[in-house]
């Protein structure tokens, strides 16, 4: 999911799933500190470089970093990385409906390999991880969890990954914004206001030629992957209101999600049947949903902001979208409509402007920019 910030302070990072995401120290996927149907197997190609080359990427111990290259350059890399592990959700989300996989067993995949591979590291987070308040935890797991996981899938299987890309990350802002007024935290203004008009606009022309004539499909489709923003919306807030490092966040939002999709799979809830799928689907979906999304992504990107900034990040954050849309044309062979040609860039440019913050001088600015920098576990 793309950065954003709409809140007037500095973005924060994490895991997208994102969507894409979308965000900053208020919308930031992270801690504080996502026709014919395509063939599953294209999404591949869209991480396979970002989930091989992860492990080199991201942080380890003190020191590395700085002998293997220059900051700027590893932080580059992670982030470009990170924006395609974000593309790949979109594309994963639409590729589903045409994959051996059903959307129980995706979800399966999306938060039980995390917990598998982190399992250690989040027993000596344990303690922190039961500190954490109700509400909290509630809006973490709701908001990015199962209800946003299935209305992702869903939403793209009625759309396309350029809508999937565009609007689950492009609309937090909005919905972000919503939240802080309705809390009290002040209307946007400037730049910010702009930005989130740019957004609204840029929604509204992709949709558009699906009113007249009404394509019920595509419009209901439209509207579940504006509930799945809402939620990540709600996940990011709920990301500010806890004190927790990346993987300990990770640990946060998997280990109830992976309880609740495997309780209504054994119930019958939700049908599931990994029993019998592909094995190169399974592979996939591990690869992208499991590794990419699910630990990868947020791991890569709090390591992006501690070496670039978290507004140098966000800007290079917001073209997922445009990295959908492209990537979308070879491997799922959608072919860019007017609508996606107008809306896509109005999207992107109003993440951009809705993501500057108001910067301030002297000492103060300076201290708030290096608190809001995540600290990125030795131990991930």
């Amino acid at each position: 999911m793309t950065p954003t910030n709409t809140s007037g302070t500095a973005p924060a990072a994490t895991a997208p799933p994102g969507p894409h995401a979308a965000s900053a120290a208020a919308i930031a996927p992270g801690p504080r500190t996502a026709a014919t149907a395509p063939a599953p197997h294209a999404v591949a190609t869209a991480t396979a470089t970002a989930t091989a080359t992860a492990t080199a990427t991201a942080p380890g111990p003190r020191g590395w970093a700085s002998r293997a290259a220059s900051p700027d350059a590893l932080g580059m890399l992670a982030l470009l990385l990170t924006v395609g592990i974000w593309a790949a959700f979109a594309l994963s989300a639409r590729a589903l409906s045409a994959s051996t996989l059903l959307p129980a067993d995706a979800a399966l995949l999306r938060f039980g390999v995390p917990l598998l591979v982190l399992a250690p590291a989040l027993w000596r987070r344990r303690h922190a991880l039961r500190a954490v308040r109700p509400g909290p935890a509630v809006k973490i797991v709701c908001g990015a969890g199962v209800p946003f996981f299935l209305a992702a899938m869903h939403g793209g299987s009625l759309t396309s990954a350029a809508f999937v890309g565009s609007i689950i990350p492009g609309m937090v802002p909005l919905f972000v914004s919503a939240l802080m007024v309705a809390g009290g935290r002040g209307v946007p203004r400037g730049t910010q206001a702009a930005g989130l008009v740019l957004i609204a606009v840029g929604v509204v022309a992709l949709v558009w030629r699906h009113l007249v004539p009404v394509d019920t499909g595509v419009l209901a489709g439209a509207g579940t992957l504006l509930v799945a923003s809402g939620l990540w919306a709600l996940y990011t807030v709920g990301l500010r209101e806890v004190d927790l490092d990346p993987v300990g966040s990770i640990g946060l939002l998997c280990l109830p999600s992976f309880a609740v999709i495997a309780l209504l799979a054994l119930t019958g809830v939700l049908p599931t049947g990994l029993s019998d799928a592909a094995a190169g689907d399974i592979a996939l979906f591990l690869v992208v949903q499991g590794l990419g999304v699910g630990l990868c992504a947020g791991l890569l990107y709090a390591f992006a902001i501690r070496r670039l900034g978290p507004e140098r990040a966000s800007v290079v954050g917001s073209l997922s979208p445009v990295a959908v849309v492209l990537l979308a044309v070879p491997l799922l062979h959608e072919t860019p409509t007017l609508p996606v040609l107008v809306g896509v860039p109005l999207i992107t440019a109003g993440v951009v402007l809705a993501n500057r913050r108001r910067t301030g001088t002297g000492t103060d600015a300076r201290t708030r920019t290096r608190s809001t920098r995540p600290e990125v576990p030795t131990d991930a």
